[in-house]
């Protein structure tokens, strides 16, 4: 067993058997690697990903590369999902010295972490323009062996260009309404008519960019953007990408048409979908969005949580297959006509064939109307039966964060109190292991027991907007006051003094550059997550100083905004807010009396992007801000809202409350 052993990443974990001699990074092994006068082989990926499995068979398990390895390198191996800001550094280097990147990631650096070779997987053996590993790692050795000045002079020339990427970020200016109008354009421009979606293969689910979509819609009525929004959501609802069996949403699909997985199912997506499911269902009252909503949130709750009430990063792509003959992609998900015979007989498996499209792949999708319940019950039986893919149980702060807001407005929307229950245990996990006494966030968690990596922007950002989520939801002044405390360290430490953000914290590990990626990808950025949470605890509070921050962060979608919407969904989908806000939408009532309830459900069910919600009891002694003098009307439980500084007159009235949310069409 290599030095691995006993850390709390189950990525690294994976690796702890292996002949390879890996060191966890840290300052012991770089000053080996100077001492030993090697250089360090960086090698980054995460517990779910197929092709790090697949190179770790391949290469990390052969005992005499192993040997060789050893004796010329210091092996390095990090968890991305534990260390994006180390991800996200090197994988600017090899984006730039390849044009592509990805996981496994392979880097060799000096002792002095500049990077000089890079690239992602490479085979046992020659194979489609790529050297074997252990060609690699022979050159490798030559260069560093004979040609020693040229390495460190193409090392030093690449830290320093990453060194000088910082963002110019000169006249900060939030969004205006045509910068908005031309983002839906542009995605219009990029819109898979056939399909669904944007772009062509592999097809990622465009979470952000749909959350941006529905907001637009409902500030605006712009029948263009619920219309890409909503053809998006149902090609991915009857593709493949949806397991039509046990809910929840793959990573992403291999081809155009969501048919055929890349099989790995992780928290952030859907979290982060289940979220866009329930905005479609507020506007458009869809059952099939419920359901769809309902299907994903569940799933979430009964596969990725774990006995500590928090939220397991993802399940693998690859299991058993159920016949044997090793693991396999998809394995756990696929069909054969035998298969499908074994489980329903030779009538029903034809049945199930057509009205699940089966395909070459073996992948279950609804082209057509729904299957019979009784069919869909009886597969998911008999795949209950076969060895399930194993689970990264690492609980990432970020991703719980988004996992929060997710269930707690899901729940809300749905009265599934058990739903709203998950979501406050997470929150509590949170609070109890990720939170320092100095009130800064670990990244990760295991088992209860906090990882050694420092929060990043993210975890801040993600997890301030989940607690937010849940004030609105619950009412409780602990969630709104923890998301303040930390959006405090947001703006004193991850903040420039120009409002551009960082990654990481001023006081975090220094690398050859700081991070700082205002772009969002499958999760939203650190950047766009946290002015989003900034802009809501502003409406909350009325803190002068949190709105101006989020405006500020703003100005990054501005720029960005009109020339690619598609990478900067949720910042797009956060200046909809701030144009339509604030809405400050306070109930009183007793918490018992069922109006109280209808006026709060009805003001959690509204559309509008800028609208924050809090509820409580009348007369209580330390209310949220936006209840504080807010009495009950005629002694029935009241509903206040106020828009920019104006406000509504209080309403008992559902029916009334909605029309003082109603979209303003501006």
């Amino acid at each position: 067993m290599n030095r691995l052993a006993g850390v709390t990443s189950p990525y690294l974990l994976q690796h702890a058997d292996n002949p390879v001699d890996w060191w966890p990074w840290g300052p012991e092994a770089f000053d080996e690697a100077r001492r030993r006068d090697v250089p360090v082989l960086l090698s980054v990926g995460y517990a779910s990903c197929h092709w790090c499995h697949v190179m770790a068979r391949e290469s990390f398990e052969d005992d005499a590369l192993a040997g060789y390895l050893n004796a010329r390198f210091l092996p390095v191996k990090v968890d991305r999902e534990e260390r994006p800001d180390i991800d996200s550094v090197y994988m600017d280097a090899v984006q730039a010295a390849t044009g592509q990147g990805g996981w496994p990631m392979t880097v060799f650096m000096t002792a002095e972490g500049e990077p000089f070779y890079f690239g992602t997987y490479f085979p046992p053996s020659p194979r489609a323009g790529l050297p074997s590993f252990r060609q690699l790692l022979e050159g490798v050795h030559a260069a560093w062996t004979d040609r020693r000045d040229e390495v460190a002079g193409v090392a030093g020339r690449i830290a320093r260009e990453l060194a000088g990427r910082a963002l110019e970020y000169g006249d900060a200016r939030p969004p205006a309404a045509e910068d908005l109008a031309m983002a839906v354009g542009g995605l219009a421009g990029e819109f898979d008519a056939e399909h669904g979606g944007f772009g062509g293969a592999p097809k990622f689910p465009p979470s952000s960019a749909l959350a941006f979509l529905l907001r637009h819609h409902a500030r605006t009525g712009s029948a263009q953007a619920l219309r890409l929004a909503e053809r998006t959501c149902d090609a991915m609802a009857r593709g493949g990408i949806f397991d039509q069996l046990g809910g929840g949403f793959a990573r992403y699909a291999v081809d155009a048409a969501w048919e055929v997985p890349h099989f790995e199912k992780m928290l952030y997506d859907n979290a982060l979908l289940g979220r866009v499911y329930t905005q479609l269902w507020r506007t458009t009252g869809s059952d099939r969005w419920r359901g769809i909503a309902l299907e994903t949130a569940d799933f979430m709750v009964r596969e990725l949580r774990t006995g500590e009430g928090g939220f397991a990063s993802g399940l693998d792509a690859d299991s058993e297959a159920p016949e044997g003959g090793g693991h396999a992609e998809g394995a756990y998900y696929t069909w054969t006509p035998a298969q499908l015979a074994d489980a329903l007989g030779p009538a029903d498996a034809a049945l199930a064939a057509d009205v699940f499209g089966l395909g070459a792949g073996g992948t279950l999708r609804l082209p057509g109307a729904e299957p019979p319940a009784s069919l869909r019950e009886r597969l998911r039986a008999a795949r209950e039966r076969r060895p399930r893919p194993e689970r990264d149980d690492k609980v990432v702060a970020a991703w719980n964060g988004l996992a929060i807001a997710a269930l707690a407005e899901t729940g809300a929307c749905f009265d599934r109190e058990d739903l709203v229950a998950a979501a406050v245990g997470a929150a509590e996990l949170l609070c109890a292991v990720h939170l320092g006494a100095n009130g800064r966030l670990a990244r990760t968690s295991r088992d209860g027991r906090a990882g050694a990596s420092a929060g990043v922007l993210e975890d801040y950002a993600d997890v301030a907007e989940g607690f937010i989520a849940l004030h609105a939801v619950t009412g409780e002044r602990r969630w709104l006051d923890g998301a303040g405390a930390l959006l405090d360290v947001v703006l004193e430490r991850f903040t420039s003094e120009d409002g551009a953000l960082y990654d990481t914290a001023d006081d975090a590990e220094r690398l050859i550059r700081r991070p700082q990626d205002p772009t969002d990808g499958a999760t939203p950025a650190g950047w766009t997550a946290a002015a989003g949470a900034l802009l809501s605890y502003a409406a909350h509070t009325g803190s002068d100083r949190h709105r101006r921050a989020a405006e500020r962060a703003l100005g990054i979608v501005t720029a960005l905004g009109t020339r690619a919407p598609r990478f900067i969904g949720w910042g797009l989908a956060v200046a909809e807010a701030a144009l339509d806000g604030p809405r400050e939408v306070a109930v009183v009532g007793p918490a018992d009396d069922p109006a109280t309830g209808e006026l709060h459900r009805t003001a959690l069910r509204s559309t509008a992007p800028g609208a924050v919600v809090t509820r409580g009891e009348p007369g209580a002694a330390d209310p949220p801000p936006l209840l504080a003098g807010r009495p009950l009307r005629e002694g029935r439980p009241t509903a206040y809202v106020c828009r920019g500084f104006v406000c509504a007159a209080p309403t008992n009235d559902p029916a009334e409350l909605a029309a003082q949310l109603a979209p303003s069409g501006a």
